[in-house]
């Protein structure tokens, strides 16, 4: 059976995230939760939205993404632009990540490179490594 509502700490303890960040959230216009008083509701739609946020983030997005792309699951084209987007955003997450590991693995090359140089020059002044 759904629940109605889940509070704040609810939220916060099944994603391991801060009261802060939920505030943050919500400040960004990504989730709206109920007020009564000073206690925030939050309905499952909003747990739906923070599960697709903390997907997005563990993806690498940043939160202007996460947010045009739920923006377009609420407004037209819908679901199905919002699944093209997403497919858009992945190839272009994944090229970024494909460059970083490049430029890491020159990085390495390079400090290997170094090291054996300095490996080198030790041994012709004879000292041990």
């Amino acid at each position: 059976m759904a629940r109605e509502y889940y509070t704040i700490t609810e939220l916060t303890r099944e994603f391991d995230i801060s009261t802060r960040t939920l505030r943050f959230y919500e400040d960004e216009g990504l989730i709206q939760p109920l007020r009564r008083g000073r206690t925030r509701l939050f309905r499952p739609t909003d747990r739906h939205l923070v599960k697709q946020i903390m997907r997005g983030k563990r993806l690498g997005f940043a939160i202007a993404e996460i947010r045009e792309i739920i923006q377009m699951y609420k407004e037209p084209p819908g679901e199905a632009g919002q699944l093209k987007l997403l497919i858009k955003r992945i190839d272009e997450k994944r090229g970024d990540l494909r460059q970083k590991r490049r430029d890491l693995e020159e990085t390495l090359a390079e400090l290997d490179q170094a090291e054996e140089a300095c490996v080198e020059r030790l041994a012709e002044l004879g000292v041990n490594t």
